[in-house]
């Protein structure tokens, strides 16, 4: 059994289910500790966080990842237990198999093996490690970041090990991401019987051509790099259960996925317009999960691609798809971030899986890049 699959399979076996780490961490240090990384807990709140750095030198290249994953939902759906790893078909089976506990192995091994070969690298390479990725990560590495920032520990490079592969290894990295605004919105209405309309005020009657209004928008038509702007609803709530009472409000949720055409403030004043349009009483409150970034280019990515043509033997492509992730918070410190990690079919599925090959690719991949850009 190669390192690798091993370390990903102990991984899985600790159920870290958001925000536990299961040991996931201890594990990590303990290991890395043995190879000359300092090792620092950073944790706040019920989040464990852990910061492993090699050298002291700039530049600072760091793996980021999170220990942290999501529930498994019904055990009986899976064809094997989710947490205990299984090998079937060349693929290795069990929750945070390609998110993203394949990748935190792939850079350890990738991190062990280029350390025994250039003792004396240029820089320092570090790993960040969080528990609440999945959750809602506010106390996770945007606060190790504020650490990092205090300390005038500047990162030159981060790789995030997310899962952004598509067909094979490498075929697509992550070079930024669309930004991430979540609102919950309550319109208010009068309760009454549904035999006196005159006497009440239905909320979601009220409320239906402003939603209409927020979902035909066109928000923007994106850029070279980004999609346009979607906005979603995820949840609406309304009435008493009783099929003969107007409800007296409507709970909405909806969240916007944004490109750099649009900020924060902007749709925040687009959504007030189309909602004033129609004379109903509400109340609004906001959530930033993520501004958008962006690396156009520089020598991570150049770095990157020549790292993944030489191991693998074809081009990458750049992409900014995909949800949100823990690069959003290292990206505004200045550093220069990417996104490259296991093929995504299968996460947050039953049977999340990784392919055995895909393991070890990784891991050479991301053994080059250091290579590329360390020596």
């Amino acid at each position: 059994m190669s390192e690798t699959l091993a370390l990903t399979e102990e991984l899985i076996r600790r159920a870290s289910v958001t925000p536990i780490d299961a040991g996931c961490q201890d594990l990590l240090a303990t290991r890395l500790s043995n190879i000359g990384f300092t090792v620092e807990h950073l944790d706040f709140a019920d989040t464990q966080n852990l910061w492993l750095r090699r050298g002291q030198q700039s530049p600072l290249f760091v793996f980021l990842g999170h220990t942290d994953v999501v529930p498994s939902g019904p055990p009986n759906a899976w064809e094997s237990p989710p947490f205990s790893p299984s090998i079937r078909d060349g693929k290795l089976y069990g929750r945070g198999a390609a998110d993203m506990k394949g990748s935190i192995a792939a850079f350890t091994t990738a991190v062990e093996r280029f350390s025994a070969q250039h003792p004396e690298q240029k820089g320092s390479i570090a790993i960040l490690m969080t528990s609440d990725e999945e959750g809602i990560a506010s106390h996770g590495v945007v606060k190790v970041v504020e650490v990092l920032q205090q300390r005038q520990e500047k990162i030159n490079w981060c790789l995030v090990g997310e899962p952004s592969s598509d067909q094979k290894i490498g075929d697509v990295i992550r070079v930024g991401r669309r930004g991430s605004l979540c609102a919950k919105l309550t319109v208010f209405g009068i309760q009454g019987h549904v035999a006196y309309p005159d006497l009440a005020q239905n909320p979601i009657h009220s409320f239906a051509p402003a939603l209409k209004g927020l979902t035909e928008e066109v928000w923007d038509h994106g850029n070279e790099f980004f999609p346009p702007t979607r906005l979603q609803v995820s949840n609406i709530a309304a009435g008493t259960g009783a099929e003969n009472i107007i409800p007296g409000q409507i709970d909405v949720q909806f969240n916007l996925r944004f490109s750099t055409e649009l900020n924060e403030e902007l749709i925040k004043s687009r959504c007030k317009n189309i909602l004033d349009k129609y004379g109903f009483k509400y109340d609004l409150q906001w959530r930033l999960s993520g501004q958008p970034f962006l690396t156009r280019e520089g020598a991570l990515i150049t770095a990157t691609h020549a790292a993944i043509k030489s191991v693998c033997g074809y081009e990458t492509v750049d992409d900014t798809g995909g949800g949100t992730s823990d690069g959003r918070f290292i990206a505004p410190t200045g550093a220069e971030v990417i996104e490259l990690g296991p093929l995504n079919a299968s996460i947050h599925k039953v049977n999340e899986h990784i392919g055995l090959d895909e393991l070890e690719t990784l891991s050479r991949v991301y053994e080059q890049i250091l290579v590329n850009l360390l020596t």
